[in-house]
């Protein structure tokens, strides 16, 4: 299967109904197909005051869509090291309450780190470190998964700044977003600062909080509440909209980018674009590690080492289609909305950013109604 011209026809429509319909601020969507872009749209505006218009070029926060890029820096990293995601993480990391736990494991959210005890500032970086270093872990490697949101960037980063000598934003930004020209940065330059739409928070609907993930994010002392509190600081759209937000470059749920950088990223990690990856980065952001009930999400998922998957129900068939029809699909959301992905099957790779967030920790319908489109 390809991309075909009705394919993509479809797309725009639904792209436009969102704007007509269903509450779109501003937008954008990006399609690739071997290693070539085949569609960018961007419609709409960078604030509800409709003063600077929304392009392809916006860039705009995409929460834990930084996930993939992140989990690919430091897959590079160890690979730059002979190393890789079937490496004991107390190799890089010696103090790692899980000395033994793969990188592989770590990136699949199966090390039972996802909530703190210690009180940490998410804005001080070796506080997070010292915090996941006394964590006794919730569960271990092989008796269960649980999606860590927030502690994720600390468990990614660390090891980077141990292989390397620089945080993982730096490192993505020097070693993989400037060599391939990805306007996606974990860690935004000041030069850069006034291409950034202003994010909207969704609003709740009656009766979202009274059962699954909503429920449990809403109880006090639940896991699911100590794990989107931990560590402590950035909680509110509104922090995410200043610029000390933007330059922090939090691996976890920082970056900025635009629809089409996070699209060709899924390129070049499928390999229809040459890149700095080699063959065992795709193959550990590919691999499916783990899935079944996520004891954070409430929900079914299905992880690789770094990235999301739709989980397979005992026939082997997708439960749902967040990443389109194939099972090989990968890719990660970001909250509100934002969500790429890899078809390495079909060579394809989309993306879609917004600054109208919707209340979903998984892809919304304004996405997921693109990819239907996309597809047929």
């Amino acid at each position: 299967m390809g991309v075909s011209p009705a394919g993509l026809g479809a797309l725009l429509g639904a792209f436009e109904e969102n704007f007509r319909s269903h509450g779109e601020i501003g937008a954008s969507v990006s399609v690739w197909w071997r290693g070539s872009e085949v569609l960018s749209e961007g419609r709409g505006w960078c604030e509800k005051e409709a003063s600077q218009p929304w392009t392809a070029r916006t860039l705009v926060p995409v929460y834990s869509a930084t996930k993939g890029p992140a989990s690919a820096a430091l897959l590079l990293a160890l690979e730059e090291h002979g190393l890789g995601a079937e490496t004991p993480v107390g190799e890089v990391w010696p103090a790692f309450p899980l000395p033994t736990a793969s990188f592989g494991d770590l990136l699949s959210h199966q090390c039972g780190l996802a909530a703190l005890d210690e009180a940490a500032n998410i804005w001080k970086h070796e506080e997070v470190v010292a915090a996941i270093e006394a964590q006794l872990p919730t569960w271990r490697p092989g008796e269960g998964h649980g999606y860590h949101p927030r502690t994720f960037g600390a468990l990614v980063d660390e090891p980077v700044r141990r292989l390397t000598g620089m945080p993982l934003g730096r490192f993505w930004n020097e070693k993989v977003a400037r060599p391939l020209a990805l306007d996606f940065w974990i860690g935004l330059p000041e030069s850069e600062m006034g291409r950034v739409a202003r994010l909207y928070p969704g609003k709740a609907q009656a009766g979202d909080f009274e059962k699954g993930f909503y429920r449990e994010f809403g109880r006090e002392g639940s896991l699911t509440s100590r794990a989107f509190r931990s560590p402590r600081g950035l909680r509110s759209v509104q922090e995410m909209n200043e610029p000390d937000a933007w330059r922090a470059g939090f691996p976890a749920m920082g970056g900025i980018g635009t629809a089409s950088a996070l699209a060709k990223f899924y390129q070049v990690v499928q390999g229809a674009i040459p890149g700095p990856f080699g063959a065992g980065v795709l193959g550990a952001l590919a691999k499916r590690r783990c899935e079944g009930d996520d004891r954070v999400l409430i929900q079914p998922t299905a992880f690789s080492a770094g990235c999301q998957l739709d989980p397979l129900d005992d026939s082997g068939r997708k439960l749902r289609q967040l990443y389109g029809p194939e099972i090989s699909s990968f890719g990660h959301p970001g909250a509100g909305g934002s969500h790429a992905f890899a078809d390495p099957e079909n060579g394809i790779s989309f993306a879609y950013t917004m600054n109208q967030m919707e209340l979903s920790v998984m892809p919304g319908r304004r996405s997921t109604r693109l990819i239907e489109a996309l597809y047929g």
